[in-house]
């Protein structure tokens, strides 16, 4: 009976010593600086393993906090998650409530951890929709956590890339507004600069400014939509489709995903050097 548990144990800390050495052999080549994830696949895989709804998207919070431990360990600051977008209000209301409370129990989680850990925890999206004490508890954590620079956590709520456009625009016009309202016509300021909407007021005003472009892009459940995700972000992006629901993904497909990045290393980094 002793043995079955002992076998595990070596099991796994013969696997924790395997994925070690193949990160350390993997951080030799470029690496991405930026992940990011749409956890796709989780009520999928509730419905495969016979499991109800909730229980897959426990499984994925669960994935998540896997998937941002090996990004640690291999060195990638920056870590995106899509957990929910504007369009899942549409959901049924039980399983919408069953994701609030997720959340609600991973910004608890994350509170307790980023005591020990220099973790930075960022919400992106419209956070006006979720209830005061969600958008309370999100708030006081990224500012609780502002000062760090280790690792990057952004968590996208409420979320969707052409509100993200929407919001940056409007506050650009407002910044505008109110720093040249003293100018009567409006076309040029006392030091001759144009009062336009640039490239970088738009940038300075997204809800993912706190992190520069992602490196790759993963969806999983072997599909191949970016569901309104980081449009503005991706141009020059890799793209990862991996075929298994988003609480399976483990470290060797991450591990497979970088080796094709670093394949692509050259191109993608001459890309980005064209914009």
């Amino acid at each position: 009976m002793e043995s079955e548990p002992l076998s595990r144990k070596i099991f796994t800390v013969c696997k924790t010593l395997v994925r070690k050495l193949v990160f350390r052999v993997l951080r030799t080549g470029p690496m991405p600086s930026h992940i990011a994830v749409i956890m796709d696949g989780n009520r999928r895989y509730a419905k495969r393993n016979r499991l109800n709804e909730g229980a897959g998207h426990d499984a994925g919070a669960m994935a998540l906090f896997y998937l941002i431990n090996y990004c640690y360990e291999l060195g990638i600051k920056y870590i995106t998650a899509y957990a929910f977008s504007t369009d899942n209000f549409r959901r049924k209301p039980q399983e919408v409530g069953k994701i609030m409370s997720l959340l609600r129990e991973s910004i608890a989680l994350l509170t307790k951890i980023t005591k020990n850990q220099p973790v930075r925890v960022h919400f992106a999206g419209n956070l006006e929709l979720l209830s005061a004490e969600l958008r309370d508890g999100a708030r006081k954590l990224m500012e609780a956590t502002a000062e760090y620079s280790k690792i990057v956590v952004t968590i996208c709520v409420c979320y969707c890339c052409s509100d993200e456009i929407l919001h940056s625009v409007e506050q650009s016009c407002l910044q505008k507004y109110y720093k040249h309202s003293y100018v009567r016509d409006s076309h040029d300021d006392e030091n001759g600069e144009r009062d336009v909407i640039t490239l970088v007021d738009i940038e300075k005003h997204m809800y993912m400014a706190v992190t520069p472009d992602p490196d790759i892009l993963i969806r999983t459940a072997h599909e191949h939509r970016l569901s309104n995700f980081l449009q503005w972000q991706t141009s020059y992006c890799q793209l990862a489709s991996l075929p298994v629901d988003f609480p399976e993904l483990n470290s060797w497909q991450l591990t497979w995903v970088i080796l094709d990045f670093q394949r692509s290393y050259k191109y993608l980094a001459r890309k980005k050097l064209q914009r």
